[in-house]
C-alpha cells in the first residue's frame, strides 16, 4: 500500500465515522486531489466502502 493510501486509511480509522474526502484531507494533512486518488485506489482494493454518497469509511 502506498504511503498516502496508508495516511488516508489511518485518518478514516481515527475519525471512527464515515468522512467526506475534504474532511479526510484536513485530518491527514494532504491535498484534496491526492486524497481523492487514494480513495479511488483504496475502494478498488476493497479497503474502504462508501456507506452513503460522497462519504467513505474503512471496510
Amino acid at each position: 500500500m502506498e504511503e498516502k493510501e496508508q495516511m488516508v486509511l489511518e485518518a478514516m480509522e481515527k475519525a471512527g465515522k464515515p468522512l467526506r474526502p475534504g474532511d479526510v484531507a484536513k485530518i491527514a494533512g494532504l491535498p484534496k486531489d491526492e486524497v481523492s486518488k487514494a480513495i479511488k485506489s483504496l475502494k478498488k482494493k476493497g479497503k474502504i466502502t462508501s456507506p452513503k454518497r460522497c462519504f467513505y469509511a474503512p471496510s
